[in-house]
């Protein structure tokens, strides 16, 4: 392999010519887009690792099986209430935990620090 060819590209930079900048209404829909999929394929995991139908799902979530599909494929984002009901009905929890800012192996997301933070960090807006 010539790796001379290869470049690596900064991901950020890939998103803004693709989608446009953070904060854009494009970008926002394309990261509420991929939020849904990932969410949906977390969830469908789970299901299929607790070996439990979307027709049994939808059942113990009090919902259809038509809404279980549409969350696993990421069509919708279910409600926070909905999310906990399908998580407890896995036989799961859901654990936040806040990270420290500079803490070992945390690189927090641009966007949500202030620009004296973005700054500590090497990223500006």
């Amino acid at each position: 392999m010539n790796t001379s060819e290869q470049k690596i590209q900064d991901y950020d930079a890939v998103l803004d010519a693709r989608y446009g900048e953070e904060g854009t209404p494009e970008r926002t829909k394309f990261e509420e887009d991929a939020y849904a999929y990932y969410t949906g394929l977390i969830l469908r995991d789970a299901r299929k690792d607790a070996k439990v139908s979307q027709a049994e799902l939808a059942r113990r979530t009090q919902t259809t099986k038509s809404y279980i599909s549409r969350i696993e494929n990421g069509v919708i984002i279910p409600s926070v209430a909905v999310f906990y009901r399908m998580i407890a009905a896995l036989g799961m929890t859901v654990e936040i935990i806040k990270p420290t800012i500079g803490g070992y192996g945390f690189t927090p997301h641009t966007k949500y620090l202030s620009e004296p933070e973005r700054a500590r960090y090497g990223k500006k807006k």
